[in-house]
């Protein structure tokens, strides 16, 4: 079992940055893909970035060149690094993580535990 918790959402301008972080409170990310998700008001949740247990990445097309993925497994979280956030940013990010040993995944049936999520908005 595996509860994550996703902090680091706000209210930001366009062009401006932000770091979500996502934090396992029970159960280890070591050796998990970790994927990070949104979802827009009106709009079916879509895949952003993804992390492998050796650091492999994997993101959309729209935040290559923006965003980063990290994780740290000491510290047993993983990070996304956004920058220049746009208007089509803004949605409710989360956090998820599949079974032990399994790779990217860029669709949400790859992955089994899900954080609460937090929101992300971009003004133009």
């Amino acid at each position: 079992q595996v509860q994550l918790v996703e902090s680091g959402g706000g209210l930001v301008q366009a062009g401006d940055s932000l770091k979500l972080s996502c934090a396992a409170s029970e159960g280890t990310i070591t050796s998990r893909t970790m994927g990070w998700f949104r979802q827009a008001p009106g709009k079916a949740r879509e895949f952003v970035a993804a992390v492998s247990g050796s650091a492999r990445t994997s993101y959309i097309d729209s935040a290559k060149d923006r965003f980063t993925i990290s994780r740290d497994n000491d510290k047993n979280t993983v990070n996304l690094q956004m920058n220049s956030l746009k208007p089509e940013d803004t949605a409710v990010y989360y956090c998820a993580a599949r079974e032990i040993s399994y790779g990217i995944s860029e669709t949400m049936g790859g992955y089994i535990y899900w954080g609460q999520g937090t929101q992300v908005t971009v003004s133009s």
